[in-house]
């Protein structure tokens, strides 16, 4: 028996509703801190209510079930397979009702399970009774001491709990989720869950059958001592269920409903207004003088529209709709322009100030602050998309398109128009300004005065004390991400009534709510498969048994650590070559979670600062966006071109190229990321920082290194066209790549040396001919 269009409707409505109830969560959870509303609150409803920042036993729980039943109604099984046959149709409602029904016991296990709540100690009355005792024996303890009365103790272990029944629970509910994954995110990212998770069970039961001794250690896990038992198992299967690091509901719902939640909304919100298309508008009237006219337009929109939708595949079906039919009109080829849209959309990704939740999970496992990760970012983010502009150019070049030059009339921007970039920018520009402003700063502008501001200079700078309350507001939100992304989506929200479409259909914000709350839902899906594999890698200890054997084999070699390029260099490309594998067909998330994880203590063992060694892999798994075979970016972009898909992933590679050197430039030059976390050093007992740096930024060395790097990148985008201002033959451009690695050697008289070259080379090149279309 199928579902009727009434039931389906029914299912996406219930669905939208439970993302709404979602949303109204994260939003109140992460509200900033308002002076005056948390006393006022306590003071109308009693002590410990709270309407925002709600308790993590609590609410990690409740959101988990809601987000689950979002996906089971909006991602349905059942749905799915009901023109299929009855038995499809039957197997996917019982996968439906699995997923909720496991999703309420792994929610009810965490409550009974975790120590902050024990849910049946509550309710049998045992828990108040261990508090009473323990409180009156610290009393005790203190009076004897001599030592002021404590009011609170630490909480008691569970008296009940799940016992022996955890390990169905976690198994089970384990297997649905990554069953469920397959539906909504696809097999790779599950293949790779399925195989570490199959590696820990197997050394488990190698070690309770075999025992460790004389044992290769890649062979076994052992759960406990002699004699071996697998009850021994218990402690680590709580681990997954309640650790707030490695377990199902722990850092990434953390990251999820703390940091990330306000982002993703906001990015909701923005495809409520048409700012898409002004941005297009705005894109190809400042490129009309340039020979790459809508190809240079799509890498300006495809920068603008990635920082606030932080999605290839959705960066270029909203962006590339208008583009690329501009790019084939003026002549460029179906892959060629297929692949631009491609690259400057997964670019989208890298660029500041909103980058996408990889980025926020990066800032979270580094313990860097969000502010310091768009800080980083932006160099390499304007080296990429700079060297996409001049592949363009040199395309132009090579082809005879000439510029467009005068303002058309689908380049006009309306009145219309204005109000949706300022819907656009205003928020992204509030992000900013809360994220770069210090705490510290605030309140100590030479202004501060006349607001009545106490000032304290001191040797460590300048400390505001009296400040008014909308000052105070500023000075809790400032440096904070979750906060300055709440701001920004209630600043949209608000901007959204000057828009007459949207005030008459005020509807449309309310389902662009709900769509968000169902993206978050499908994100923490997501997350719980990496969760398995972030608990089986920690629980079994691969990656760091990878990282200790290599520096000891290279060690036992006679390597000295981080000071021989080639093995770093070497460790490096094992990583690239890592992260396009398992990001293939893979989202950025869990591609670039995966083998930080896996490969990052092998980078940092070789003395790459921590930091660095992330960024390096945060770029990679962007890059396999556009990485045959499975190029997702690309493959959208050759649906609208209509160009074979393939074809297209391999111009988005041969456009895009420069993602796969900027991090190789930056590993080797980490002060190009212009924070002091890329600069440490990771190698216990060595100096602080790494050798030659200090942790500061010098403006000269810097700007000689990026110039570099600059000129580097214009030999090889020069290369990528195979023309600058005529054909060059395959000599010239191998003769180019060597001078562009030349020129990146950090030896002055390696590089000096280079650059006169290339100088030479250049103006040999346009010497010798005239600009000649191909």
């Amino acid at each position: 028996m199928t579902e009727s269009p009434r039931q389906t409707g029914v299912l996406t409505r219930f669905s939208l509703v439970l993302g709404f109830v979602l949303v109204v969560i994260g939003l109140l959870n992460t509200m900033p801190s308002i002076p005056g509303l948390d006393e006022t609150v306590e003071r109308l409803f009693g002590d410990g209510v709270a309407i925002r920042r709600f308790s993590y036993e609590y609410l990690a729980p409740l959101s988990f079930f809601i987000m689950m039943c979002a996906v089971a109604l909006d991602q349905s099984m059942a749905k799915l397979y009901r023109d299929r046959g009855r038995m499809k149709h039957a197997l996917g409602l019982v996968m439906d009702i699995a997923l909720v029904v496991m999703a309420a016991a792994l929610a009810l296990g965490y409550l009974i399970e975790i120590d902050s709540v024990c849910l049946i100690d509550q309710f049998t009355g045992e828990r108040a009774e261990l508090i009473a005792k323990a409180l009156q024996e610290e009393i005790e303890f203190s009076e004897s001491m001599g030592l002021p009365p404590p009011t609170t103790v630490d909480d008691p272990s569970c008296i009940n709990t799940l016992g022996l029944w955890i390990f169905a629970l976690v198994a089970f509910a384990v297997a649905v989720f990554l069953t469920y994954n397959v539906r909504v995110w696809g097999f790779p990212l599950v293949a790779v869950a399925i195989l570490i998770a199959a590696y820990t069970l197997v050394t488990v039961l190698i070690w309770y059958a075999f025992g460790a001794d004389d044992m290769n250690k890649y062979l076994v896990t052992k759960l406990g001592g002699e004699p071996r038992q697998l009850i021994d198992g218990r402690p680590n299967m709580q681990d997954i269920l309640v650790n707030n690091a490695q377990g199902l509901l722990g850092r990434f719902m953390g990251i999820l409903m703390n940091t990330v939640f306000p982002y993703i909304v906001l990015g909701a919100l923005f495809g409520v207004s048409a700012g898409g298309r002004a941005l297009i508008k705005v894109a190809f009237l400042w490129t009309r003088r340039l020979r790459g006219g809508p190809a240079h337009a799509a890498i300006v929109s495809s920068a603008m529209f990635g920082t606030i939708s932080g999605g290839p595949v959705v960066n270029v079906l909203s962006t590339g709709v208008l583009t690329i039919p501009m790019m084939l009109k003026r002549g460029f080829s179906r892959t060629f322009a297929g692949g631009i849209e491609a690259a400057a959309s997964s670019g989208g990704q890298i660029m500041p100030p909103v980058m996408g939740v990889a980025a926020f999970v990066l800032a979270a496992m580094t313990v860097v602050p969000y502010r310091e990760v768009i800080v980083a970012a932006t160099l390499p983010a304007l080296a990429y998309f700079g060297c996409l502009f001049l592949t363009v150019v040199f395309q132009a070049r090579k082809q005879g398109i000439e510029a467009v030059g005068e303002v058309t009339e689908d380049m006009r921007l309306t009145g219309e128009d204005r109000l949706h970039l300022l819907m656009i920018f205003a928020p992204i520009l509030l992000i900013l300004v809360l994220l770069l402003t210090p705490k510290e700063a605030v309140g100590c502008g030479p202004l501060a005065e006349l607001w009545g501001v106490t000032r304290i200079f001191t040797d460590a700078g300048c400390r505001a004390e009296n400040l008014p309350w909308l000052l105070e507001l500023i000075q809790n939100s400032a440096g904070d991400a979750g906060s300055a992304g709440w701001w920004a989506t209630a600043l949209l929200i608000g901007l959204f009534f000057l828009d007459r479409d949207i005030r008459r259909q005020p509807s449309r914000i309310v389902v662009a709510l709900a769509d968000a709350g169902l993206l978050v839902s499908r994100l923490y899906l997501m997350f719980l498969a990496v969760s398995v594999i972030d608990f089986c890698l920690n629980f079994t200890g691969l990656s760091n048994y990878i990282a200790v054997d290599i520096i000891g084999w290279l060690r036992g070699s006679g390597v000295a650590i981080g000071d021989n390029p080639v093995f770093l260099m070497l460790a490096l490309l094992a990583t690239m070559l890592m992260a396009i594998i398992l990001g293939m067909g893979m989202p950025t998330v869990p591609a670039y979670i995966n083998v930080a994880l896996l490969m990052g203590p092998m980078l940092v063992g070789l003395g790459i600062a921590t930091f660095t060694a992330h960024m390096f892999v945060f770029y990679f798994a962007v890059a396999s966006a556009i990485t045959p075979p499975v190029a997702i970016a690309a493959f959208a972009a050759a649906s609208i071109t209509k160009s074979d898909p393939m074809k297209t992933g391999f111009a988005a590679v041969r456009a895009g190229v420069v993602m796969f050197v900027i991090p190789f430039i930056f590993a080797f030059y980490p002060e190009l990321l212009l924070i002091e976390q890329a600069q440490l050093n990771p190698i216990a007992g060595g100096g602080r920082y790494l050798d030659g740096l200090d942790g500061k930024v010098h403006p000269l060395h810097l700007l000689a290194v990026f110039a570099r790097v600059v000129l580097a990148l214009y030999l090889l985008a020069s290369v990528l066209a195979r023309f600058e201002t005529r054909n060059m033959s395959r000599g010239e451009a191998i003769l180019r790549l060597v001078l562009a690695v030349l020129v990146l050697i950090n030896s002055p008289y390696v590089f000096g040396a280079a650059i006169v070259a290339t100088v030479a080379v250049i103006a040999f090149h346009r010497r010798s001919g005239v600009a000649q279309p191909a």
